[in-house]
């Protein structure tokens, strides 16, 4: 969870961001929306005349997340006394509609997903006219910038997966313009950003809606070539989202970072079946192969689900060995989530909640052993850090082309600034740590 605040005089609003990078795209644009009506960030929620908290409900426990921060801003001295106002924004207005409304009497808004360009409209109208200062053109109250930055290529997603809630959330596939995208990149590189991270439900699908469809590969190349200083990262890229021309651009361009981020969820071909997707583990095993071919020091992360309705001891322990094979430099493990409005909420098998947990630790168990060795393979090499910041201590950190924001381990470093990228050789490793010198 992520607290950012909108400060100044006049009236002031605060953003509470649960959930994924995703999410974190969606509450930096309604900031600017508040702040193109004239609100302002506060530091304290507890001082903002307006809190706003964007939802995740991906899964149950995203939900459960979700309303306790809610609850706990409900709770806050200001809206309390009904001196600030509380805005439920995000996925859960979107999943739950007017059932959550009912629910939630604490909040005075709800803003889904498809409606959080109207959060200025939503600000004005809850406080019965615009704040006494604009402040579109005011910077000061700007958060430090980044020196890695997200950008979402699209929303929503088609693909309707038996587990997953997000066609119902976030609405049909919708790729955003070119020209929208490098507008993006280009006020996050302006601000300092030296690498942009693509995400999306589904970001192997840019481009194909269209009316002249285009390409993942051409967005790349296109945005690598008009910054070549910046570095480029693709997330959550669909097995089916792998292309030549993907492979090609990725290993042509310096500045795309050789990483891909694949989904595979399982690799049992009846149990992909039953979670509406395609793949088995001889396609993944081949995949994987034309990957490694195309470009050879590439890094390769999944996720996988552990405990879908109906999976048998075999299937699990095919599961296992697939892990132990160790392809994968990186490895999420979800247990499996029953989510209601999904289509695999209703099928037969569902599996005891604490055999899931069982089978997602040891999933989780074999990742770091087949993993962590591919890590220690890089001691000795050289290789390009991006520095992010300092801790506490002094210790400068930042990440590889190898390591991607927040889920990957960081690279400890014993010189440079924030915002450089420096040559350094890995002395030594530590899980999915990397020491440079």
């Amino acid at each position: 969870m992520t607290v950012e605040v909108t400060q100044g005089g006049g009236r002031s609003v605060a953003f509470i961001t649960l959930g994924c990078a995703k999410n974190e795209v969606d509450s930096e644009k309604m900031r600017a929306k508040a702040k193109a009506v004239g609100y302002h960030i506060e530091q304290d929620p507890e001082k903002a005349d307006a809190i706003v908290i964007n939802t995740c409900s991906f899964i149950q426990s995203a939900t459960e997340e979700s309303l306790e921060a809610i609850f706990e801003a409900a709770g806050m001295e200001n809206v309390a006394s009904g001196d600030a106002k509380l805005i439920v924004a995000g996925c859960m207005p979107a999943r739950y509609g007017d059932e959550l409304a009912a629910e939630l009497t604490e909040a005075c808004a709800f803003v889904p997903c498809s409606k959080e360009d109207d959060l200025g409209d939503i600000l004005n109208a809850l406080f019965g006219g615009s704040p006494e200062r604009a402040a579109a053109d005011d910077d000061s109250d700007d958060e430090p910038a980044s020196v890695s930055a997200y950008v979402k290529i699209s929303d929503g997603c088609d693909r309707f997966c038996s587990y997953c809630a997000i066609p119902y959330i976030r609405g049909r596939y919708h790729s955003f313009a070119l020209e929208d995208i490098d507008r993006e990149v280009a006020a996050h590189v302006a601000k300092g950003a030296r690498e942009i991270v693509l995400i999306a439900q589904d970001t192997g699908r840019w481009g194909q809606d269209f009316e002249e469809p285009s390409s993942l590969a051409a967005l790349m190349d296109e945005l690598a070539q008009r910054y070549p200083s910046t570095w480029f990262r693709v997330m959550y890229v669909q097995p089916e989202g792998i292309t030549n021309e993907l492979l090609k651009t990725i290993a042509d361009r310096d500045n795309i970072c050789s990483y891909l981020d694949i989904p595979l969820q399982h690799v049992d071909k009846s149990l992909l079946r039953a979670m509406n997707r395609a793949g088995s583990r001889e396609k993944y095993l081949a995949l994987a192969e034309r990957i490694r071919t195309a470009i050879p020091n590439v890094t390769l992360r999944t996720t996988l689900i552990a405990g879908f309705p109906g999976e048998t001891e075999d299937q699990f322990e095919e599961l296992c060995d697939f892990v132990s094979e160790g392809l994968f430099d990186y490895i999420g493990v979800f247990a499996y989530s029953r989510e209601e409005g999904t289509t695999a909420y209703e099928l037969p098998g569902q599996i005891d909640e604490d055999i899931k947990a069982e089978r997602a630790q040891t999933l989780r168990d074999l990742a770091d052993a087949s993993c962590t060795p591919r890590i220690a393979q890089r001691v000795g090499q050289e290789m390009d850090v991006l520095v992010e910041g300092i801790e506490e201590d002094g210790q400068l950190f930042g990440r590889a082309m190898c390591q991607a924001p927040d889920v990957d381990g960081e690279t400890y470093l014993t010189e440079g600034n924030v915002g450089d990228i420096v040559r350094v050789r890995i002395a030594d490793t530590l899980l999915y740590e990397m020491e440079a010198e």
